[in-house]
């Protein structure tokens, strides 16, 4: 198995592995590199967002990181997407959302998205804020 090394990194791929961990934070990022990114297929999907999402479009001027978190986890909640809204509802509270304010975006979705779908986000909005609170425990 190869590991994510940072000699190897171009930098813009450098530039979006600082903007995820500014995003997710030091400890989960590491999770992720350890759980998930030192299998060799995966580490090739890491290296391509890393640059191209994180290095090129987390960075673009125009919105704050608090608002592109929202954007996020309201296209994630919209389409199904509940292991990416886990990750993108953490970028969202470590970039000011409440709890609270996250709930409500959820439950308002409801009448545009429809019911099963904002009980899924919320389901997994209820699980990683657990999570998230255990971890800071």
């Amino acid at each position: 198995m190869t590991t994510m090394s940072n000699d190897a990194d171009s930098p813009l791929r450098a530039k979006g592995r600082a903007m995820r961990r500014k995003l997710v934070g030091d400890a989960y990022a590491d999770k992720l590199d350890k759980d998930l990114y030192t299998d060799p297929i995966m580490e090739k999907f890491a290296a391509l967002t890393q640059e191209v999402l994180f290095g090129t479009l987390w960075t673009r001027p125009g919105l704050d990181l608090k608002t592109r978190t929202l954007i996020c986890v309201v296209s994630d909640a919209a389409t199904g997407r509940t292991p990416e809204l886990k990750v993108h509802l953490r970028f969202a509270r470590n970039h000011g959302w409440t709890e609270d304010e996250l709930v409500e975006t959820l439950l308002h979705l409801m009448g545009y998205v429809g019911a099963p779908l904002a009980r899924e986000a919320l389901i997994a909005a209820k699980e990683t804020f657990a999570e998230m609170r255990s971890e800071e425990a």
